[in-house]
């Protein structure tokens, strides 16, 4: 198995397009790329521990490639934004993704070099190396699923 790490607005949704995904055999959300240790979901929305909400997903890359997951990142949320999503607004929605080594690296910055023009605006993503994940509180986990959702509904 292989890991990848994303963040394009609230969690929630962003773990529901990733679990999806044939190939991606588990998903988890989290807070990751802030100073703060073992911030709690209150914390992160205040801004002030500088954390993303993530989803941190495991593949197998015999199945899906880490391109795969890259489109999927691109097309599954307006990576143009500053710090926002939808209605989301604050610093936990940015736009990230966090890499596992330096084929990931490469790969993403490609990736969003020939993705930037389909937008109209820059893309302002981040593409880091992956910092330590905090895992998100229990009833975050697999939340559309627990509530019957597909899809984000707004």
């Amino acid at each position: 198995m292989a890991e990848a790490m994303f963040g394009a607005g609230c969690f929630w949704g962003v773990e529901a397009i990733f679990q999806k995904i044939t190939g991606v055999t588990s998903t988890e959300v989290g807070y990751a790329g802030g100073h703060t240790d073992n911030p709690t979901y209150e914390e992160v929305c205040s801004s002030r521990t500088g954390h993303a909400e993530v989803v941190a997903l495991q593949y197998d890359p015999a199945v899906v490639n880490y391109e795969t997951l890259l489109q999927a990142f691109w097309e599954s949320h307006d990576p143009t934004t500053q710090d926002r999503q939808g209605p989301d607004i604050g610093t936990q929605y940015r736009s990230c993704i966090f890499t596992f080594g330096d084929e990931q690296q490469s790969l993403a910055e490609r990736s969003k070099a020939s993705a930037a023009g389909r937008f109209e605006n820059p893309i302002v993503s981040e593409i880091k190396p992956t910092p330590r994940f905090w895992r998100a509180e229990d009833y975050h986990q697999k939340y559309f699923e627990k509530q019957g959702l597909d899809v984000c509904p707004i």
